[in-house]
């Protein structure tokens, strides 16, 4: 599943339970840009793995929270805490090597 975050409730919501991978972007960032369709090729590999997207400029709590300094950023959540993270931009068999070490 892929969603777009609408605000921190949902979020806090989604990466609670299961392993949840999560995409820190904006709109106006290149290498998130070109991260993007290999992201959503890889959500559609792993359906039974949360995918979330979180635009930093919209939802700057979250960023803040994490502290969010570059983007793209990836961070993958198990029950709520966060078990890898990555920054800068992935080749998919990158993003999909770091999300089979934490299956």
């Amino acid at each position: 599943m892929l969603k777009h975050v609408e605000n921190v409730q949902e979020f806090d919501q989604l990466i609670a339970n299961d392993l949840t991978v999560v995409d820190f972007y904006a709109d106006w960032c290149g290498p998130c840009k070109m991260l993007a369709p290999i992201y959503e090729d890889v959500a559609k590999e792993f359906q039974e793995i949360n995918f979330l997207k979180v635009n930093v400029d919209h939802l700057f709590e979250i960023a803040s929270r994490y502290r969010i300094a570059s983007i793209p950023t990836i961070l993958i959540f198990k029950e709520g805490k966060i078990v890898s993270s990555h920054v800068g931009y992935l080749e998919k068999s990158q993003l999909v090597g770091l999300i089979k070490a934490n299956i």
